[in-house]
């Protein structure tokens, strides 16, 4: 069902595809968009090493929401700020592609979990976390994704 990667030797493990899932910020979240074209947003994300999935969150309202209602299939791309070699202008990166169905998550109290775990990635500042999750926490909404398919490679620019 899914493509096997063409450059099998740049591909990287499970465990290091989950380590670039956790460690970065920011991904782009792919949705099939208005009239069947592809929507790709970048987005803030929380790899869950309790159950593999990778949430997202952020309004009720928008062109993403509406088209996750519209096609449960995405796929979500991450990848690393790059290492580079002393005097070498290529940057070595770390990349993953995950396909998968997301789905709308009901429970706020989730929700606001989840958030709170999110918020982590950016800052330990508990007042903050707290302040936020109570302003914002009733008009969030929080997206699952269910990997069913997951690729990484380490490509090197040069």
């Amino acid at each position: 069902m899914f493509r096997d990667m063409r450059r099998k030797k740049q591909a990287i493990g499970e465990d290091e595809c989950i380590q670039v899932l956790k460690e970065q910020t920011r991904g782009v979240l792919s949705v099939l968009g208005d009239d069947g074209y592809p929507y790709g947003v970048p987005i803030n994300h929380y790899y869950n090493d309790e159950d593999g999935h990778i949430y997202f969150h952020g309004g009720k309202i928008g062109h993403r929401v509406d088209a996750v209602r519209a096609n449960d299939k995405v796929s979500f791309c991450c990848y690393d700020h790059g290492t580079q070699k002393e005097g070498d202008w290529a940057l070595t990166v770390h990349s993953v592609i995950v396909f998968g169905r997301i789905r709308i998550v009901e429970d706020q109290e989730k929700t606001n979990d989840i958030s709170r775990r999110l918020c982590y990635k950016f800052t330990d500042d508990e007042d903050y976390i707290a302040q936020e999750i109570q302003r914002s926490g009733p008009g969030t909404l929080l997206m699952e994704l269910i990997p069913e398919h997951m690729t990484g490679k380490l490509i090197n620019e040069k």
